[in-house]
């Protein structure tokens, strides 16, 4: 039986549907992904910061202590300085030759 205009545009339509959401997905993925990056590189810059001014070391030792999760705060246990009043013990001092 041959395939109507009416069935073949529907399985256009249905295609176009699809590779619509694919690119949505994608999209969505770039975004996550960027949003990532940027909270890690942010992150980095203020405990990169932290090491060097006691003010920013005092708000991230603040935003640690206020964090809701105890598995996020226990991220953060060996960090240089963190734990002061609080259960987190120091790390030992850094490598200045890693990277990242």
């Amino acid at each position: 039986m041959a395939e109507t205009e009416l069935e073949r545009a529907e399985k256009r339509y249905a295609q176009a549907k699809a590779r619509l959401q694919a690119l949505r997905n994608r999209e969505s993925t770039r975004q996550r992904k960027l949003d990532t990056r940027r909270k890690v590189i942010l992150g980095g810059a203020l405990l990169d910061l932290a090491e060097r001014d006691s003010g920013a070391a005092a708000m991230v030792d603040r935003l640690i202590r206020n964090l809701s999760r105890d598995q996020d705060r226990k991220a953060f246990a060996e960090r240089d300085g963190a734990g002061s009043g609080g259960d987190i013990s120091p790390a030992p001092p850094s490598d200045p030759d890693r990277s990242g």
